[in-house]
């Protein structure tokens, strides 16, 4: 049973989104965020997500519609909500499948939303459908996997960064936390650097780094950049 009222528009009638495409990202967001996009990726009926989409298809067939439902969907599965990660990514296929139907037959996104939903009514389009959605889950699980060694290692850099700030002890820190994004440890890769370069980390002088590395060998000071690079404690 459908959860929303029969749409007062059809399919084929000319939708006016020029006014919504003009929005920035932000300013889309707080706008449908709460009335159109959230209520939208909630919906498990397919028939509801068609009557939805012919009452807002003006919102929902914009580009910033797809980008809040990917966010949305790597935020889910980030956060281990994996049931609405599914749903809210197969949604946003839905959206997808649309734009790219209504690029085939040359027509305005909002002409097709019936036709697409007439389609997957047979049993080899809604298999074709299905097996795009699972694709897509499966590319929102492997940048879920990154990103969040991303945001570790961002989480990471910054408390050595303000360790050194504030002159603690990187050995203070568990060895699993100051490693840098490389893999190395920041304190091994202090103790085995020159004693001009250890100085002038410890003085935070970035004019005497430059200069202790200007007194090594060209292959002298690539060795040891690097070795701070991967460890955290120089930025490229």
């Amino acid at each position: 049973k459908s959860i929303v009222k029969k749409p007062v528009a059809t399919a084929e009638a000319k939708m006016d989104s020029t006014t919504v495409s003009m929005l920035s990202y932000a300013e889309f967001t707080e706008k449908y965020a709460d009335t159109i996009l959230e209520p939208y990726m909630k919906l498990e009926n397919l028939d509801a997500s068609k009557n939805f989409l012919l009452l807002h298809g003006d919102v929902l067939l914009q580009e910033n519609a797809s980008s809040y439902l990917l966010l949305a969907s790597l935020e889910d599965e980030m956060n281990g909500y994996k049931d609405k990660m599914k749903l809210t990514a197969r949604q946003s296929q839905i959206l997808t499948n649309i734009a790219e139907l209504a690029k085939t037959l040359k027509r305005h996104p909002g002409n097709v939303i019936n036709p697409f939903f007439k389609r997957i009514e047979e049993r080899e389009y809604l298999n074709n459908f299905l097996d795009g959605v699972n694709v897509f889950i499966k590319r929102v699980q492997e940048r879920s996997v990154v990103k969040k060694k991303e945001i570790d290692a961002e989480r990471a850099q910054e408390e050595r960064e303000q360790a050194i700030e504030q002159g603690s002890d990187l050995k203070d820190i568990p060895l699993e936390k100051r490693l840098g994004p490389g893999g190395l440890d920041p304190v091994e890769v202090f103790d085995s650097l020159p004693l001009s370069m250890q100085e002038a980390f410890e003085s935070r002088e970035i004019d005497k780094l430059k200069e202790a590395v200007l007194e090594m060998t060209e292959d002298d000071a690539k060795y040891h950049i690097d070795r701070c690079v991967k460890a955290g404690l120089w930025n490229e």
